[in-house]
């Protein structure tokens, strides 16, 4: 069953998660200061970069939402709990814009004036949502597979 394409969906979306936790999600402008803001915070762009504001929340999430998307690969045998996990990571990663929005909101009362430019890195998430779903998809076709020829036996 490792074999499926829901397996490759998830895999995917632990690709992308991963790259979400090191890729920068947006720069922050204010006045003639720069911030990049990735998954363990805002941090300025100089030469030795100094963390402004820690969001170790974020980073948390972003990696716990990789490490389930993996562990769900290795449910194959167990279809009702694997859609099960698949529909409480699709939560999280909705929780992860949540929480993006509230540090962004956060961030824009501290860096008065503070222009936010986004970058493809906070799109994966997204990407990952909608494999998300076709994954369930998939795995809720694989049951119906199996529970179609149990009633043949």
């Amino acid at each position: 069953m490792l074999q499926r394409i829901q397996t490759v969906y998830l895999l995917i979306i632990v690709g992308l998660m991963v790259a979400t936790l090191f890729l920068p999600l947006a720069l922050l402008q204010a006045g003639d200061q720069f911030y990049s803001f990735d998954a363990t915070g805002v941090s300025t762009i100089t030469a030795e970069p100094e963390l402004v504001y820690p969001t170790w929340g974020l980073f948390a999430l972003t990696a716990v939402i990789s490490i389930l998307a993996l562990l769900t690969i290795f449910l194959f045998k167990k279809r009702i709990l694997q859609i099960r996990l698949c529909v409480f990571n699709a939560i999280l990663m909705l929780g992860f814009y949540a929480l993006f929005g509230f540090f962004v909101w956060i961030l824009k009362e501290e860096l008065a004036g503070a222009a936010l430019s986004v970058k493809i890195a906070l799109s994966f998430p997204v990407i990952a949502l909608i494999l998300d779903y076709l994954a369930i998809r998939n795995i809720g076709a694989d049951e119906a597979l199996v529970r179609s020829l149990d009633r043949l036996r």
